[in-house]
């Protein structure tokens, strides 16, 4: 007679709790592996050109001031030149005079009445071992003028302007990423240009000459990097058109693109953003820093949407909902033997699902996450559906835990393959599983036959001699 079906499932239920040591083991590989590759895939965009920013043009124009200053000096004897000292206090004698000199004052920043860029870039897989990084080329094509009139306009009192001294600044987050000689068109032509020779504002300089003479500036560059290309939009009006063949953009930063298409073949956006929008002074005598920029700065980040780590980790964190659902599933089709599984049994089975991640993992990184999933969950339910058969002697109920699996393993699938529905579709396989169990188990006998179980209520000891209470 069978009972006890009640402590069987609470012993299940233990086991299952117990399966989140193996699973927490298999998450920190999964993690681990996630690091390496993030790293290997950073070294990779580094050497390429790293994540690129730009800031600018601007222009940079010194200023400075004729004043007078007082300055002491020791009174000397004009025919021997020796100072003169003090009979009463023994101390050199000093005069003050009066000297004109030039001294330096915060320069004149100036950026763009209008800055319009386009970017077009080509993406390309780096490989290094089995890691692999997107990386790009990107061509720039910068349009720009700066305000001649406020400028002819501009008074600063006493100061002098420097004006033929004006120097032309382009900021780029990671200059050894700059490919083929960058090419600088003005008014007058050709204008060459120089590296900046500052580490702490790499990029490129110019030397334009006197700017209030107006006109359009164009500037052609070709660019390396990884991961991300932003700009800072400095014009007073900024439009910026960006196309790339990569087809997972996130578009990031302060600004959204005002309209944007993404398909297979890549994503083109466009930004537009006007003076208001930004925190920066057309004109102005304090510098702003590239990181000042950066916070103001738009773009894309070339992302590889859910890649199996990130999948892989997951799976992991699932895990314990379709192995609660294999223990239940071996319960329910085993409740009618007389002989039950055993929970050594109940743990192998477990660990086999555990491992299934780990499979997953590394086939994925040698023949990809389709393919490494479809063999991953293959191996394991061909593997519980023997032992079922043979190691549980469940016979052809093991065809039941078999499809289970496959169910399982398919929903998983779909669970991994879209961030956006992964927990509609777990909670809703919580809850069909729960549901399931509850009306395959309506007309369970907790406690056994007769109330003899783990929890049955034990009637009070009869005294030998005492007769039974009246009816």
């Amino acid at each position: 007679m069978r009972r006890g079906f009640g402590a069987r499932f609470l012993i299940v239920g233990v086991l299952i709790l117990l399966m989140f040591i193996p699973l927490f083991f298999v998450a920190e590989v999964v993690g681990d592996r996630k690091r390496l590759s993030r790293d290997v895939i950073q070294e990779i965009g580094q050497t390429w050109g790293g994540q690129q920013s730009i800031g600018g043009p601007k222009l940079t124009i010194p200023v400075s001031e004729e004043v007078t200053r007082e300055f002491t000096r020791d009174r000397t004897d004009p025919d021997t030149g020796q100072t003169l000292i003090d009979p009463a206090t023994g101390q050199p004698l000093r005069d003050t005079v009066r000297r004109q000199v030039t001294e330096v004052r915060p320069a004149l920043q100036v950026y763009p009445d209008r800055f319009d860029v386009q970017i077009t870039s080509q993406t390309e897989v780096r490989q290094r071992g089995i890691f692999s990084a997107p990386v790009y080329r990107a061509d720039l094509v910068m349009e720009f003028d700066f305000p001649a009139e406020s400028l002819a306009a501009l008074t600063l009192g006493d100061a002098t302007v420097h004006w033929e001294d004006a120097r032309l600044t382009l900021f780029v987050s990671n200059s050894n990423g700059l490919r083929r000689d960058a090419v600088l068109e003005g008014p007058s032509g050709t204008i060459p240009m120089e590296p900046s020779g500052n580490p702490d504002t790499p990029g490129i300089i110019a030397m334009i000459g006197d700017p209030r003479e107006g006109g359009r500036y164009r500037m052609e560059l070709g660019l390396n990097g990884a991961a991300s290309l932003m700009v800072a939009p400095v014009g007073r009006t900024s439009k910026v058109i960006m196309r790339s063949d990569w087809p997972h953009p996130s578009f990031t930063g302060s600004f959204l693109p005002d309209q944007s298409e993404v398909n297979d073949q890549g994503f083109a956006a466009e930004w537009t953003v006007p003076h208001l929008a930004r925190s920066l002074q057309q004109i102005s005598r304090s510098d702003v820093t590239p990181y000042m920029l950066d916070q103001m700065s738009f773009g894309v980040s070339l992302i590889e949407p859910n890649d199996f780590y990130q999948k892989a980790y997951r799976a992991a964190r699932y895990g314990i909902l379709y192995i609660a659902l294999t223990f239940l599933t071996v319960l329910l089709v085993d409740r009618n033997r007389a002989t039950p599984v055993h929970p050594v049994q109940y743990f192998l089975i477990g660990l086999a699902q555990a491992t299934f991640v780990l499979l997953m993992v590394s086939y994925a990184e040698q023949i990809g996450f389709a393919l490494a999933y479809l063999v991953s969950a293959g191996a394991v339910t061909a593997l519980l559906t023997l032992f079922g058969w043979i190691g549980l002697g469940l016979g052809r109920r093991s065809l039941v835990l078999g499809a289970m699996l496959v169910l399982v393993y398919a929903v998983l699938y779909l669970i991994l393959q879209s961030e956006d529905y992964a927990l509609l579709a777990g909670s809703t396989l919580a809850f069909v599983a729960i549901a399931a169990t509850m009306f395959a188990t309506r007309n369970e006998e907790w406690y056994g036959p007769e109330g003899q179980g783990l929890f049955r209520k034990k009637e009070p000891a009869k005294t030998p001699g005492t007769a039974p209470p009246p009816a």
